[in-house]
């Protein structure tokens, strides 16, 4: 009987987080079918091109490329998820993008579905260029 009581108190403040656990409604990623297209900035020899909306289990994530030449000068994220994890992973992604001058960038730890969607986005910007 003295381990009856801490027992079910265990197991009652255990199962609380399970009760109050909401999934996703969303079961999977999927990219929007909207293809985005190239636009030049004003008066510089920049071209700006917005990558497509990358819909994750975190929230939409999509970016923002600015190509001098062929070379990619800045990203800028215009959707992310409202996750911490999410804001510690941006300027890490950032950074691998503009050293790797690709969309071959590492996956942030703790940041997996971000990563994803990040690298998604960015190539569909990359391709709109391309094209």
């Amino acid at each position: 009987m003295k381990r009856a009581i801490p027992v079910l108190v265990l197991t009652a403040v255990g199962l609380v987080p399970l009760w109050r656990y909401e999934p996703s409604t969303d079961p999977a990623p999927t990219t929007q079918a909207v293809a985005p297209a190239p636009s030049a900035s004003s008066g510089s020899s920049a071209l700006v091109i917005e990558g497509s909306v990358v819909t994750t289990e975190k929230g939409p994530v999509q970016v923002e490329v600015t190509f001098e030449g062929d070379r990619i000068a800045s990203v800028r994220m215009l959707r992310q998820p409202d996750h911490p994890q999410t804001a510690a992973a941006v300027p890490k992604l950032i950074e691998g993008t503009l050293q790797a001058q690709s969309a071959d960038v590492d996956t942030v730890s703790g940041a997996t579905i971000t990563s994803e969607g990040y690298r998604e986005s960015l190539q569909a910007a990359l391709d709109a260029k391309g094209a």
